[in-house]
């Protein structure tokens, strides 16, 4: 079965490792070689070297260069795994049997934009890998794999990641013996059942701290490294915010949300939020003091 892979992103060196070790017949692959637009962008051309495999620089995977250098590799399965941008349905009709994408969530349930960070930002207790069959609009495919995925209170944005990938790589492996032994199992998406999650913005990285203490660690959590990070305003300056805690301290009721009420260091200082009280752990440096207001 000769297989093709679209993808520019960590997820995407991830999945082409995975088939080199399995050993599959890699066609090609187009890749990208830089990104302004993917916070984990990977540039695959040095894998593929190194492995001998053929690959493409584009910009558009629509473009009629891209569709004329995967029509000329004549394959069987698509891969595009990692890579932001639809397929339109002349490239969705030119493998014999589909294109496969890969969506961090419990489809039909979150479609659409950063998976991850939302369901760390809202606090959920589980998400899911999803392999599907691509159709020409997102996330809305023919589920062929899905695997959910347990989130821990401990969880930030890099653990819950292996934790997909782990389970990704593994689901890869299957479905491509399932293809290859004609066994797909295949779940329609009900039309209309689910949601689909929008583009965050800069604003919905910003720590108010009238949210909950809850709220504030879970934001935190959702955009730490390799992400942006949160971030709070002091005198017109932004700073962020890569670790903090909740702290359940007695004797703080009457203190009002943003209010310092410890300092321990530039990087390390106690701060009442909406109900209950947030260690900040890990921050750029600030000069605060006790009593002060952020």
């Amino acid at each position: 079965m000769r297989v093709f892979l679209i993808g520019c992103v960590k997820s995407s060196e991830i999945f082409l490792k995975r088939l080199i070790e399995m050993d599959a017949d890699v066609a090609g692959v187009i890749t990208k070689s830089e990104s302004k637009f993917n916070s984990d962008f990977v540039d695959l051309g040095e894998i593929c070297r190194n492995h001998k495999i053929d690959y493409l620089y584009v910009h558009n995977i629509n473009d009629r260069e891209a569709k004329d250098y995967i029509k000329e590799k004549d394959v069987d399965l698509i891969l595009c795994l990692g890579w932001s941008q639809l397929l339109d349905e002349e490239v969705l009709a030119l493998p014999r049997l589909g294109c496969v994408g890969f969506h961090p969530a419990q489809l039909p349930f979150n479609r659409g934009r950063h998976p991850l960070i939302w369901a760390l930002a809202l606090g959920l207790e589980q998400t899911a890998s999803t392999l599907f069959l691509m159709d020409a609009t997102a996330d809305t495919g023919k589920i062929i794999s899905q695997k959910v995925i347990e989130i821990a209170y401990s969880d930030d944005a890099e653990s819950l990641y292996h934790k997909v990938m782990d389970a990704a790589v593994d689901q890869l492996t299957e479905v491509m013996h399932d293809f290859e032994n004609h066994t797909l199992n295949v779940i329609e998406q009900s039309a209309g059942e689910g949601n689909a999650w929008r583009k965050r913005g800069k604003e919905d990285g910003r720590i108010d701290w009238r949210m909950s203490s809850k709220s504030v660690y879970n934001l935190v959590r959702a955009l730490t490294k390799p992400y942006v990070g949160a971030h709070f305003l002091h005198e017109d300056r932004e700073y962020k915010v890569w670790k903090v805690q909740e702290r359940f301290e007695k004797g703080y009721e009457n203190i009002e949300p943003g209010k310092v009420v410890r300092v321990i260091s530039d990087n390390n200082f106690w701060v009442k939020a909406g109900d209950n009280l947030i260690e900040v752990m890990e921050c750029d440096s600030i000069k605060l003091k006790n009593g002060e207001y952020l």
